[in-house]
């Protein structure tokens, strides 16, 4: 018992150290931990993702720009939830302080940024910013943050997504799906989903995949099925001009899937959620029912399976 206690209490030291971005200090009291219990699997399973991020840390002190290194440090948390996921066991509490390490190392790199690069990167730094901040649990100073960089950037995807998981991060669902759905329209291919933590648009894309889309397709399909499995559900009303480039959109879509064989998989997904909205808008202008019998039609002859589960 009095062992176990010992590794306990080396543990919460290492994960303190993590919060501290000590990852020297971590593996102390990771190595302190493995001697009272060699044992181990949450203390094996820290020391393996310690020794991850040391490779990486050598790497980012070799490069001039804090810049640079935050998106460094950014993107090694692609690859590092692939290296876990390949790790026996599951150990929340670990993985949690090595995120909250990934995005502190990551924050302190922009917040090193002098004051003239920070201007000259403002919109992109407050984006980056407000991941770091989400990441690591400031959800009241990631909301602030990626409230400003979509001031600026109205119409990206990711700044979209971003803020729509932070308000879900916060309780704010109606918010977070009215723009989930916003951003997925706009180039679900640009939404990196490795960093929305939301509850409900993780249960969507592992669901999506698991119907067998490969990685770089589930981001195309969550709309589709965000709309089928009722998820997607606060809609707006769409203004003329929106009306006129939704009918546009959907006009190319159509000719680059009839030309463009190769690019099916990624341009079907788009043009079917393309549809969903043109009915959506067209249910709420109380059009004639043969216009979107006419859509129907078309998703029908794209996907026979969509089209039932979204007639169902």
């Amino acid at each position: 018992m009095i062992e176990q206690e010992s590794v306990a209490v080396f543990l919460s030291n290492a994960y303190e150290c993590l919060r501290c971005v000590d990852l020297r200090g971590a593996s102390e009291s990771l190595e302190r931990a493995l001697s009272v219990d060699f044992e181990s699997l949450e203390v094996l399973w820290s020391l393996k993702c310690a020794n991850f991020w040391f490779e990486r840390l050598s790497r980012i002190e070799m490069m001039p720009n804090p810049f640079e290194r935050g998106e460094y440090a950014i993107e090694q948390w692609k690859s590092f939830a692939g290296f876990t996921s390949k790790l026996e066991g599951d150990f929340e509490p670990a993985l949690f302080a090595f995120k909250r390490f990934a995005f502190s190392l990551a924050l302190a790199q922009y917040s090193a940024l002098p004051p003239d690069e920070k201007e000259s990167h403002e919109a992109d730094l407050a984006l980056r910013v407000g991941i770091c901040l989400k990441g690591t649990g400031d959800y009241d100073a990631a909301l602030r943050s990626l409230e400003a960089a979509a001031h600026e950037r109205k119409d990206d995807a990711e700044v979209l997504a971003q803020l729509a998981d932070a308000y879900a991060l916060q309780g704010d669902e109606r918010s977070s799906k009215a723009l989930f759905r916003e951003a997925f329209f706009v180039a679900p291919q640009r939404i990196g989903t490795e960093f929305l933590e939301s509850g409900m648009i993780r249960r969507l894309a592992s669901k999506v995949s698991a119907l067998g889309y490969k990685d770089t397709e589930v981001a195309e399909w969550i709309p589709v099925y965000g709309t089928i499995l009722g998820v997607f559900t606060i809609k707006r009303e769409l203004k003329a001009v929106e009306v006129g480039k939704l009918r546009q959109s959907i006009y190319q879509l159509e000719n680059e899937a009839k030309e463009n064989g190769d690019e099916r998989t990624s341009l079907v997904p788009r043009l079917i959620n393309r549809y969903f909205w043109l009915i959506d808008h067209y249910i709420a202008a109380k059009e004639e029912r043969s216009r979107i019998d006419e859509v129907l039609l078309k998703i029908r002859l794209l996907d026979q399976s969509i089209y039932k589960q979204y007639t169902a």
